[in-house]
């Protein structure tokens, strides 16, 4: 069965939206960091994103090539959980618009790679709550964003979920990377 592996970016006080616009440290990154993600997305052979991820990651992404992480992500399949978006304009995205659970769950069954999601809102909580969320992995970058909205932190109400801490990963940046799988057989 393909897992669903999530990869978000959070800051010290919780923050998770907008990570492109925080203020860098000044340390160059040495390439370890672009070397995981880019590990991670040749691991899955499709993206999950929710209706608040896609719009930031389709325009972004369509107007980069040239790079392996650019053209991976450009020709994967891609899903998105919209009940607005009809017509997507990036390459190999197919919109689920009716039950997301039900959906994702085929889309578990089905053969092929693991499937990445990215950002944590909420169609994480939907995955975490009905146990189809297998990996996560946060970027704790070491900042305090100092101002943020309930919808742009990573707590909000919601089921209780249990996950085991299986890596950890300092960058020379000091961002630091915590994986953490569900339990088999929960």
């Amino acid at each position: 069965m393909r897992r669903i592996i999530n990869s978000t970016y959070i800051s010290l006080d919780g923050v998770i939206q907008d990570p492109q616009d925080w203020p860098g440290n000044g340390i160059e990154p040495d390439g370890t960091g672009a070397k995981v993600q880019t590990d991670l997305l040749f691991a899955c052979d499709a993206v999950l994103m929710g209706g608040h991820t896609y719009p930031a990651f389709a325009p972004a992404w369509m107007a980069r090539s040239g790079d392996p992480y650019s053209d991976r992500i450009n020709t994967m399949t891609k899903y998105v959980v919209s009940s607005t978006l009809r017509d997507p304009e990036w390459n190999n995205t197919t919109v689920i618009s009716g039950d997301p659970i039900a959906e994702i769950r085929r889309l578990k069954e089905q053969p092929g790679q693991d499937i990445v999601q990215y950002g944590f809102g909420q169609l994480s909580y939907a995955l975490l709550e009905h146990g189809l969320l297998d990996e996560l992995r946060l970027w704790v970058h070491p900042l305090f964003v100092g101002q943020a909205t309930p919808a742009s932190l990573l707590f909000r109400p919601s089921a209780p979920a249990q996950f085991e801490l299986t890596d950890t990963l300092a960058l020379n940046t000091g961002i630091v990377i915590l994986t953490y799988r569900a339990p088999a057989g929960r």
